[in-house]
């Protein structure tokens, strides 16, 4: 599977790999400069991550949560 560089360095990445990523429209990649390869992965949303965390009324603190499922951790 092949894909050319356009004159303004864009791609189209093909369906088939887009599928099964789960790439979408506005997905925003990440591009690992430090590999030998071009390498891409979905960009973490902080932010997007932040505005939920914590958010379920219904849930005890992270800390209590963690205790319940994995039993007490002793330093």
């Amino acid at each position: 599977m092949t894909s050319k560089v356009t004159s303004k360095g864009q791609i189209t990445i093909p369906i088939e790999i887009r599928r099964r990523l789960g790439l979408k429209e506005g997905t925003v990649l990440d591009f690992d400069l430090e590999s030998p390869f071009l390498k891409a992965i979905p960009a973490f949303d902080e932010d997007l991550m932040l505005s939920v965390l914590g958010s379920h009324p219904d849930l005890p603190p992270t800390e209590e949560f963690l205790d319940e499922c994995r039993g007490k951790v002793n330093s």
